[in-house]
């Protein structure tokens, strides 16, 4: 078998194709919370903090070598990544806590019907049914 068609069978195999389509989601969905907390969710904090973006926040480590660019350690961009990543975390915690609850879920079926009566009761209401004619 050609190298061409190992890889054929293995790119159209559909573990490949599923983590494929999981990689595109996830990078849209990694953008989409990267714009909520860097548009929405920073802002009001800097606000409630007292006016301040996050994002412009670090400490000045002096000048460069070339003694003309500033060297800034950017701890605010830092800590808007970790919103970030806290945020994408919960929302896969829950989605996957969500498929989870549903694969464990029964499937709804028919209330079971109730056992036949042992062979002896049978007979035994006969009887009583006889009796009382």
């Amino acid at each position: 078998m050609g190298l061409v068609q190992e890889f054929k069978q293995f790119a159209v195999r559909g573990n490949v194709i599923d983590l494929a389509v999981g990689v595109v989601v996830g990078a849209a969905f990694g953008k989409i919370v990267s714009s909520l907390v860097g548009d929405i969710v920073m802002p009001v904090l800097g606000k409630i903090v007292g006016g301040v973006s996050f994002e412009d926040m670090g400490t000045s480590l002096g000048m460069g070598p070339d003694g003309q660019t500033e060297i800034v350690l950017k701890w605010g961009a830092f800590v808007q990544t970790i919103f970030d990543f806290t945020l994408i975390a919960a929302a896969l915690f829950m989605a996957i806590k969500a498929i989870n609850r549903l694969k464990a879920a029964p499937a709804p079926t028919e209330p079971a019907a109730p056992p036949a009566p042992p062979r002896n009761e049978v007979l035994l209401e006969e009887i009583r049914d006889l009796l009382k004619k």
